[in-house]
């Protein structure tokens, strides 16, 4: 017997490769995306308290009704828009699992859905597993959408469009003039709107996360996706949740269940505690995060890397043109075996690649970590 894969030509993903070889030459990481911090250490106590409580079967397939709650508030006192918290917001294993389920919900044989490269991995293999076809569109160098291209990419077989803001791994944020842009575009389509925004609450110099879902003319066809990974700094928790119309949540709920069903219960019940009683953790993060951009800003000032802007996320691309000829994913090697510092290429992110010499660096790390990884910088 001969398994026909439905992937034959993918790889590894870059993070994997790149994580390993840091590991192999003992480099300080700053290419995946994960805090290198603890997390609150209520946090940590209420799971550990649940746990002990017996909190340890299946959880509500939707989610535990007092974590629904809580966001339902949360989403309140952020942006001003009532939700359902039983009918409009699901748990899910991840913000990845979330994404799949958006996607399956939409996306048949032969619908096509755009995507904007750079973007995260997932996105195409999702879209090619429910039989869609990724139609990917460069961003502008800047990170701007190039709306001739969307408008010339929309017919009738487009199904969905995937936007992410903050954007990784540019770090740039939704416009109102671009939301109504994508609005003149398919405000008379059957296209359906998925919203990655993971990073909603690392956003910086004063700017507010603008969400599809919370304009009211998109509410009905989008999916907006968040992670407690990367609020709480516990991406190895694996939980996220969508937000969609009561329509679009009973359909989602329908791939979900028989995904993974259910969620950790004590967790979701520690994060509930979490958003209830230290709110402010959510409301702080942004300035939390501004610190850590700026410090690593200004020693990137220090070497001969062009920093490039970041509006939100824990990403900061750099220029290296000044420093090597030599494309980005060999020098991102070089820089782990000669300089022991890890960072992504950004054309692992691209389809097609634009000839940039751009590479991206996390700066969610602690202070120890972000000033080891000065005595490597070239």
């Amino acid at each position: 017997m001969q398994l026909q894969s439905k992937f034959p030509d993918m790889k590894t993903t870059i993070f994997s490769q790149i994580s390993a070889l840091s590991n192999e030459y003992d480099a300080v990481n700053l290419g995946q995306g994960f805090p290198s911090f603890s997390p609150d250490s209520y946090l940590l106590d209420r799971l550990a308290h649940y746990t002990n409580e017996g909190f340890n079967q299946y959880a509500p397939m939707a989610g535990m009704p007092r974590l629904l709650e809580s966001i339902s508030q949360l989403h309140s006192n952020l942006y001003g828009q009532s939700i359902s918290p039983q009918n409009e917001i699901t748990i899910t294993s991840g913000a990845t699992e979330a994404l799949f389920c958006a996607i399956s919900t939409v996306v048949n044989a032969g619908d096509e859905v755009i995507l904007f490269d750079p973007s995260y991995d997932s996105y195409a293999p999702n879209i090619e597993l429910n039989g869609g076809v990724a139609i990917r569109i460069n961003l502008n160098d800047d990170f701007s959408f190039d709306f001739e291209k969307i408008k010339d990419a929309i017919n009738s077989k487009t199904k969905a469009i995937i936007l992410n803001s903050p954007h990784n791994p540019s770090g740039k944020c939704l416009t109102k003039d671009e939301l109504d842009e994508f609005w003149n575009l398919i405000n008379e389509k059957n296209i359906y709107v998925i919203s990655d925004e993971v990073y909603q609450h690392i956003i910086f110099d004063g700017k507010k996360h603008l969400s599809p879902f919370n304009d009211e003319r998109f509410r009905d066809r989008t999916f907006a996706i968040s992670s407690f990974g990367k609020t709480f700094h516990v991406t190895g928790w694996k939980i996220g949740y969508c937000v969609a119309s009561e329509e679009l949540t009973r359909e989602f709920r329908k791939i979900h269940q028989y995904i993974t069903f259910s969620t950790l219960g004590s967790a979701q019940l520690a994060l509930s505690d979490m958003l209830n009683i230290k709110s402010n953790a959510v409301t702080g993060l942004p300035d939390f995060y501004q610190l850590k951009r700026e410090y690593f800003k200004n020693e990137l000032k220090k070497t001969k890397f062009k920093v490039l802007p970041c509006e939100g996320s824990f990403f900061q691309l750099v220029d290296y043109s000044e420093l090597s000829e030599k494309d980005d994913m060999a020098f991102c090697i070089s820089l782990i075996k000669e300089y022991k510092l890890a960072a992504i290429p950004l054309s692992s992110f691209y389809q097609k690649p634009p000839k940039t010499k751009v590479i991206r660096f996390c700066f969610a790390k602690d202070n120890n970590t972000l000033s080891s990884a000065f005595n490597h910088m070239v």
